[in-house]
């Protein structure tokens, strides 16, 4: 380590602190700007649905292969490499958004879709190095430094839309990129000069780098319960991509309302989310968190239910802060759960859990675009109450096992 006192207290380690939380605002801001800008893109590019949808196909593809190849990552490139290639890819994305209103229109697609690629590469390689550096950077108190940096994320996610809707008010959408591309290269910069401490703690430790090597060799694949959370996974992630990707569309085009107005709906529903996980944190304390578990699909369940009969924006954007409320803690359950089910198994778990998610907001976000040529958006919504239905059926069916029930009981709220 270069400078060994950097791994012994924040003081010790601002720039490096800085670097790790605010790339993790950036990338909340710019994993948000598609689905946020969704009414001013479709309408300054003439996308169809179909076309929107399958805007987030390279995100959800880098997004995985940056998630399963993390370990290798690490190993070759090294935490704070890992750190700025995320940085510079959310940067670089950025710019493709903004640079996509000055290629001739025909290139104006493909420009975007390189963008939300790069997006998926800058979550899926920023992935190892924001949650291995926190517990790094303050010793002892890992699980309160890894959650700072998921809520500052989730405070990016919310963010997002608000401060898009000036530049959309303004006329001047393609703003909002330019500054966060702005703030991405001065970060890039200060996380260059700054001294990245290593994970130099034994494999196993608390929030380190996970040994691939040191795994059990039977494969997960050969576990049907693991399929069951893999499956349980794909149905959370159809509905939380569902909740999120459309909810400015549905607003623009289904209820009317301006497009920097819809974005309030989406703020609101990271902004719940974010809430919620802060909230289940404390309620695990009292309520049994597999109760927890199998009461949350519920609330996505009625979020769907209820959103066709929304008849106001306000309205609209109540039933999608129930929406993020019942998604906020189901999937860091899961990845909890899983894990424990699994002892010795965490890291590939989650790794492959959070493939899992992105396989299935990616999917579930291309589906509703061909879908829209059939059916209205209350009809989709009603149809989707049967992802969280069928996660909570799977739920059911994974706590019951003897392997869960062992564990369970002392399952505690984690978000990784």
């Amino acid at each position: 380590m270069t400078d060994p006192s950097a791994s012994h207290g924040p003081a010790a380690g601002r720039p490096a602190i800085a670097a790790v939380y605010l790339t993790a605002f950036l990338q909340g801001l710019s994993i948000v700007a598609f689905p946020a800008g969704a009414a001013v893109l479709k309408d300054a590019f003439g996308l169809g649905d179909a076309q929107y949808g399958a805007l987030f196909l390279p995100e959800v593809a880098l997004a995985i292969a940056g998630s399963l190849g993390a370990a290798a990552l690490v190993r070759r490139l090294g935490l704070k490499r890992l750190l700025l290639l995320a940085q510079a890819a959310n940067g670089l994305a950025m710019v493709a958004l903004a640079a996509s209103v000055l290629v001739p229109p025909a290139a104006a697609f493909p420009l975007l879709l390189v963008a939300t690629a790069l997006v998926g590469l800058g979550f899926g390689a920023g992935g190892a190095p924001l949650n291995a550096l926190p517990p790094v950077l303050f010793p002892g108190r890992g699980d309160a430094a890894i959650l700072a940096q998921h809520t500052l994320l989730g405070l990016g996610l919310a963010a997002g839309p608000l401060l898009l809707a000036p530049f959309v008010r303004a006329g001047l959408w393609t703003g909002f990129p330019v500054a966060v591309a702005a703030a991405s290269l001065v970060l890039l910069a200060m996380s260059a000069a700054a001294t990245i401490p290593a994970d130099d703690r034994p494999a196993g430790a608390p929030g380190s780098v996970p040994d691939v090597a040191a795994q059990p060799a039977r494969p997960l694949a050969a576990s049907p319960l693991f399929w069951v959370f893999g499956g349980i996974s794909v149905l959370y992630a159809f509905a939380e991509g569902t909740f999120a990707n459309w909810a400015v569309v549905f607003l623009h085009e289904g209820i009317g309302a301006p497009a920097a107005t819809a974005g309030i709906a989406l703020s609101v529903f990271w902004g719940a989310i974010v809430a919620g996980r802060l909230a289940a944190s404390v309620l695990v304390l009292r309520v049994p968190s597999q109760v927890l578990w199998l009461l949350l699909p519920g609330l996505m369940a009625a979020a769907f239910l209820l959103l066709p009969a929304a008849s106001t924006t306000t309205a609209a954007i109540a039933l999608f802060g129930l929406a993020g409320l019942g998604c906020s803690a189901f999937f860091p359950l899961t990845i909890t759960l899983a894990s424990r089910a699994f002892p010795g198994r965490a890291a590939a778990v989650s790794s492959l859990m959070i493939a899992a998610l992105m396989l299935g907001v990616g999917t579930g976000t291309f589906v509703f675009g061909p879908l829209r040529e059939w059916l209205t958006f209350g009809e989709i919504y009603r149809l989707s109450a049967a992802y969280p239905a069928g996660a909570f059926l799977l739920a059911v069916g994974a706590a019951c096992t003897p392997a869960c029930r062992r564990r369970v009981r002392s399952l505690r709220f984690e978000v990784g």
